[in-house]
């Protein structure tokens, strides 16, 4: 299979060792920092030396602004599917719309067993999982109560929700021939090892996810190939797993020490692989982050933020009002980040309804389609109009009677203000591709990356303030 097209994805791949649980997420902050896209985490729940891969992802999803985080694969033996479609939804919602689901079968019978699974025959497993595709599906699509009778999961009118942030991709880990046609038939992706698909093998593999995917009417390209690869995999091989077998993100299998080869990996290794496939395909590679977007996270990177001094003795104790003014200032602010998530839910919706083949060909579509855009337009600019109201307020009252209260607080109120200009100039370029996507439905994409940018920005910067503000807005009892 030939390149499929797809832009380039890197990122990390590591065991979540109980023991080294402190270099664990520091190794995913500095992924995060490096620019990286993908963090994979194993999950094993039967290994008692491991973390509990949910809840560690949970936990990253809130010490990481950018990263896409992946279980690679969830252990669906151990984790029904019904509750497994909470657990994504929730934490795709929380993050900002940043999960994707790797999903595996299970291949350690004894052990889970011995956790309370039941073992299941190669024949089962297949329609266990087909099964729970479904399932997931079902509760993240808005509409009524959910009736599914399976012979291994069911339905009884469960009803859907939360809804994810964004269309989450089912990624499946797996390797044998019928489990290929499915992921061909009814995936988003396939997540591989090295170890276990050693690159001679691919291009048998890689054929068989075709096959399913032409024998159920869908392009090959539907189906993303992500592949966990170690240190010693050069540029020139992953260029030729990306050009000759369609692979199009690559994790590097590091321990949570690697933080040495995971940066060469960052800084060198990817960079150099864009570069020579966009040189194949004739285009130019985009860099792992934009110019301006590496600008901005670099801005907004936690150690180069001032930080606001401890309260002074002789500062007023904190009245009820006081804690009444900062939690407004919470509220404003989660407002700010649930309505960001239903602003990416949406476009995420609207891309679904236009990539749908089948829906393309409809007269019908087409026209709702054009209402989407306008509609989508609309949303967009009523919240960037939100935002930066807000913004404004801050900058001309709250601001000035913090500076006023408290001078020492003045080089967070100034970096803060600074942020401020940042989004507000995000939030001119998403205006810009909005008007354009309405002539141009194709700049739909474009939306998508700066509205994903604007995210990245407002949520690292909406933490940063509530860190810094809240108890000096308490203690002076500011109005917020």
């Amino acid at each position: 299979m030939p390149d499929l097209g797809h832009d380039l994805l890197f990122g990390c791949f590591a065991p979540p060792e109980a023991a080294r649980r402190s270099a664990f997420v520091r190794l995913a902050q500095e992924a995060d920092q490096a620019g990286l896209d993908l963090l994979g985490v194993q999950d094993h729940p039967y290994q008692p030396a491991f973390l509990d891969t949910w809840t560690l992802l949970s936990h990253l999803s809130s010490v990481t602004r950018r990263i896409k985080l992946v279980p690679a694969v969830a252990n669906l033996p151990l984790r029904p599917p019904a509750m497994l479609a909470r657990s994504v939804a929730t934490l795709d919602l929380l993050s900002g719309g940043r999960v994707e689901l790797g999903l595996g079968a299970g291949a350690f019978w004894d052990a889970i067993e011995a956790m309370g699974g039941t073992r299941r025959t190669p024949g089962e497993s297949v329609a266990a999982l087909e099964e729970a595709i479904g399932v997931l599906r079902a509760l993240w699509t808005d509409g009524p109560g959910v009736r599914l009778e399976g012979t291994h999961y069911r339905l009884a009118g469960a009803q859907p929700g939360p809804l994810p942030a964004h269309p989450v991709g089912i990624w499946l880990g797996v390797y044998g021939p019928r489990m290929l046609r499915l992921t061909g038939r009814l995936a988003d992706g396939w997540l591989g090892s090295a170890s276990y698909a050693p690159p001679e093998k691919l291009a048998g593999l890689m054929r068989t996810v075709d096959e399913g995917a032409r024998a159920a009417g869908r392009e090959p390209s539907a189906v993303r190939r992500v592949y966990v690869v170690d240190p010693s995999f050069t540029t020139e091989q992953l260029t030729e797993l990306a050009l000759t077998h369609g692979l199009s993100g690559f994790l590097l299998n590091v321990n949570a020490d690697g933080a040495g080869p995971l940066m060469r990996f960052a800084a060198e290794v990817a960079p150099a692989v864009r570069e020579a496939v966009a040189q194949e395909r004739g285009t130019t590679a985009p860099a792992a982050l934009p110019d301006d977007a590496r600008i901005e996270h670099r801005r907004l990177d936690p150690s180069a933020r001032p930080v606001a001094p401890p309260p002074h003795p002789d500062r007023p104790a904190v009245g009820a009002a006081g804690e009444r003014a900062a939690q407004t200032l919470v509220l404003v602010h989660d407002s700010l980040r649930e309505e960001l998530a239903q602003l990416q839910h949406a476009v995420g919706e609207v891309l679904a309804g236009r990539d749908s083949p089948a829906a393309a060909r409809s007269f019908l579509n087409a026209m709702t389609m054009r209402q989407n855009y306008w509609s989508l337009g609309a949303f967009c600019a009523s919240y960037c109009r939100i935002v930066t109201q807000h913004h404004l307020l801050e900058d001309e009252v709250m601001f000035g009677k913090l500076r006023d209260a408290q001078e020492d607080l003045t080089p967070v109120l100034t970096r803060l203000e600074e942020e401020h200009e940042l989004i507000a100039s995000l939030i001119a370029r998403l205006d810009e591709v909005l008007v354009a996507m309405v002539q141009d439905p194709s700049r739909l994409e474009e939306v998508r990356t700066v509205l994903d940018r604007l995210a990245d920005c407002l949520l690292s910067h909406l933490t940063y303030e509530e860190e810094q503000l809240l108890d000096p807005i308490a203690r002076h009892n500011v109005v917020v």
